[in-house]
């Protein structure tokens, strides 16, 4: 299977703004060398997401979504 392996990217508690929750996850797959993966997210959502679920929806079909708290325990 040639799946990437998913950044974790931490938006439980975040401002539940879309472009908010969008713009994390974007910088969370950057960090992690995936610019192609947050260009392609951010048109999906804003050309083809027709409600907010249907959107949180496609960010987790880039990024694992955790919590600050499960992201930080990974770090150590």
């Amino acid at each position: 299977m040639s799946e990437k392996q998913k950044p974790k990217c931490a938006l439980i508690g975040e401002d539940g703004n879309i472009f908010n929750l969008m713009g994390i996850a974007s910088r969370t797959l950057k960090r992690n060398g995936m610019q192609e993966e947050a260009k392609e997210m951010c048109d999906k959502i804003t050309s083809g997401a027709k409600s907010y679920d249907e959107a949180l929806c496609i960010i987790g079909e880039y990024v694992d979504i955790t919590s600050k708290e499960e992201v930080e325990e990974d770090e150590f």
